[in-house]
């Protein structure tokens, strides 16, 4: 009885990522929006550390799950609907903070590496049909994070102290106010993310890419 319910499960999301695929521009595009209305919800989940200009913040699983859900140029464009729309005015940044000033402020990089992220974590779970595993998607989430959105927010947090604050900050000063206080949590998320991941991707190719993959 239990395999069959899985059975109607797994048959149910390779339906709905079939669906996804075959959807129309303007049905994506509203999926993406959606995606970077929830990216902006979880953005308002926000704590403030005294010795850092980076809150901890929820983003960072949005954007995994962006990618996981929408594919690589969905995904990618609901995170540059999020940055873009923010950057305009829209107040769906951290702590409802929007406008230009956000990009190129302490948290600016992050932003960039959230669209990146979002596209590369994209791109593999669609192409890569074995990559849709535990394992493999708590590296793939990893990547994304700390090879990623940290390489990018840590670069510009780097710039905003030493040309904007007129600080001497070295790398070790930028590692402990934009990374080493957001491992742990970042951990956690990549492992909730690379979890929703295992459940919800389907094991089958759902696209022409993914299907040229079934012996990879």
């Amino acid at each position: 009885m239990v395999e069959v319910y899985l059975q109607r499960y797994r048959a149910w999301w390779l339906n709905i990522y079939r669906w996804r695929v075959s959807a129309g521009v303007l049905t994506n595009i509203g999926l993406a929006i959606g995606m970077a209305c929830l990216t902006g919800l979880l953005a308002q989940i926000k704590i403030v550390l005294p010795f850092s200009p980076v809150p901890i913040t929820g983003q960072t699983f949005a954007v995994l799950v962006a990618g996981v859900m929408l594919g690589r140029y969905y995904g990618g464009f609901s995170q540059f609907i999020y940055v873009i729309l923010g950057t305009a005015g829209v107040p769906w940044f951290n702590g409802g903070s929007g406008g230009p000033a956000s990009l190129i402020g302490p948290t600016g990089g992050y932003l960039i590496g959230f669209i990146v992220a979002a596209f590369i974590v994209g791109y593999i779970t669609d192409k890569y049909v074995k990559a849709r595993n535990f394992f493999p998607m708590l590296a793939v989430m990893l990547l994304a994070n700390f090879g990623i959105i940290y390489v990018f927010g840590l670069l510009q947090l780097s710039i905003y102290l030493n040309v904007f604050k007129g600080m001497t900050a070295d790398l070790w000063d930028v590692l402990k106010m934009g990374a080493i206080p957001f491992i742990a949590g970042d951990i956690v998320k990549a492992i909730l993310a690379a979890l929703m991941a295992k459940s919800v991707l389907p094991k089958e190719p759902y696209d022409a890419d993914a299907s040229s993959d079934r012996r990879r």
